[in-house]
């Protein structure tokens, strides 16, 4: 078994020192030590070690909390999941820990930029009936408050349909022009930042999910979110710079529970602007 770890995991990891400390086990736990015969159609687990990760500034809040479901407002820059060079920091990990949840599970995503509410289940038994809400058009209704420039020329409320495609390994999304449309979002100025002759607060009601949707659109409209990195220009953001969060907030959650038939709302707490420690 050595001889086969080493082939497949010395570029990543010390083999050598991970079959010493026994952190190599079996299915069954049993440690797997340097001279076990190798046997082909078996597993062996392990812990990588992680890479350290700099804590991100401000606390993920606990608005609700029942058997079934979890709902917490995150502060921006926190990843919803476990990814890339986000492991530690992000929702799930931190959620998990502080709950005693081990198998607390996001209903939906954010993007790590965007605060705000997301929807977890508790237990895996209650997964299929609150993922499936969310894959049905209209039976959750999000709604977002943003910060953009106030621009005369735009009259609202306005409904954004366009066809919107993200390509894996590309920052930004794009409009495809003369397709189909397969997003959908209503936008709404509420009037001037309080202290502000130059920021709008913008209501903004998704009605698809797709990838950066809110981002495109208002870019589209010609008011690009205050603090976005990557729309109008990608920006060369440090992963460890929370300096400048974006100033959008998932406010609000509504929809009929799919277990009990029960309304259900859920309002953040949080106020624009966004500060780099919420």
């Amino acid at each position: 078994m050595r001889d086969w770890l080493a082939h497949r995991l010395s570029a990543h990891i010390d083999v050598d020192a991970f079959l010493t400390d026994e952190r190599f086990v079996a299915e069954d736990g049993t440690p797997v030590r340097a001279d076990t015969p190798y046997r082909p159609n078996t597993f062996v687990w392990f812990h990588r070690d992680l890479a350290p990760e700099a804590p991100v500034p401000g606390q993920v809040r606990v608005v609700h909390r029942d058997e079934r479901i979890v709902v917490v407002d995150k502060p921006a820059f926190l990843s919803t999941i476990p990814r890339g060079k986000h492991v530690r920091e992000s929702v799930v990990v931190r959620m998990r820990d502080q709950l005693g949840l081990p198998e607390l599970t996001p209903m939906h995503r954010l993007d790590r930029v965007t605060s705000g509410l997301l929807l977890m289940a508790t237990e895996r038994r209650w997964r299929g009936a609150y993922q499936s809400m969310f894959m049905r058009p209209g039976e959750v209704q999000k709604t977002y408050r943003a910060l953009a420039e106030l621009r005369g020329e735009l009259s609202t409320p306005v409904t954004v349909r366009n066809h919107l495609r993200k390509q894996r390994g590309i920052l930004q999304g794009e409009v495809v022009s003369g397709a189909e449309p397969n997003a959908e979002s209503l936008v709404e100025c509420e009037g001037k930042l309080p202290g502000s002759d130059r920021l709008g607060v913008y209501r903004l009601t998704p009605r698809t999910g797709k990838t950066h949707q809110l981002r495109l659109h208002m870019w589209g409209l010609g008011a690009p979110i205050v603090g976005d990195p990557l729309y109008p220009e990608v920006l060369d953001v440090a992963v460890d710079d929370f300096s400048t969060p974006l100033q959008l907030l998932a406010s609000e959650l509504r929809f009929r529970d799919p277990v009990d038939g029960l309304e259900r709302l859920f309002t953040s707490d949080r106020e624009l602007p966004l500060r780099n420690a919420q």
